[in-house]
């Protein structure tokens, strides 16, 4: 099993930028695949950004394509999620995830962190 803890959300202006970090612990951390995930109000989890085993894939919605990136560091059993140009349309509650897969849908993801939140103001 592995548990992880998410970090770094808050409060930010539309345009501006926000790291979310998260760090896990217990089985080793390269046996993972990482992911970040987000329920905004009223709407179901949605995918948002995967990296792979070793950080040589990743995969990002369409929405969020080019504005975020993630990054894992496994020495550190660390995964980032570098969000910028934020819109109010990303606010919602965002999880950082862990899986013997690498898949998109959020129902594949086996451990998953408390959430941390992030609004986006007008």
């Amino acid at each position: 099993q592995v548990q992880v803890v998410e970090s770094g959300g808050g409060l930010v202006q539309a345009g501006g930028s926000l790291r979310l970090s998260c760090a896990a612990s217990g089985d080793t951390f390269g046996n993972y695949a990482m992911g970040w995930f987000r329920q905004g109000p009223g709407k179901e989890r949605e995918f948002v950004a995967i990296i792979s085993w070793r950080g040589e894939r990743t995969m990002y919605a369409d929405s969020v394509k080019g504005r975020f990136t993630i990054v894992r560091n496994n020495g550190k059993s660390t995964v980032d999620l570098h969000m910028t140009n934020l819109k109010p349309e990303d606010t919602a509650v965002y999880y950082c995830a862990a899986s013997r897969l690498f898949l998109v849908a959020p129902t594949t993801w086996e451990y998953w962190g408390q959430g941390t939140q992030v609004t986006v103001s007008s």
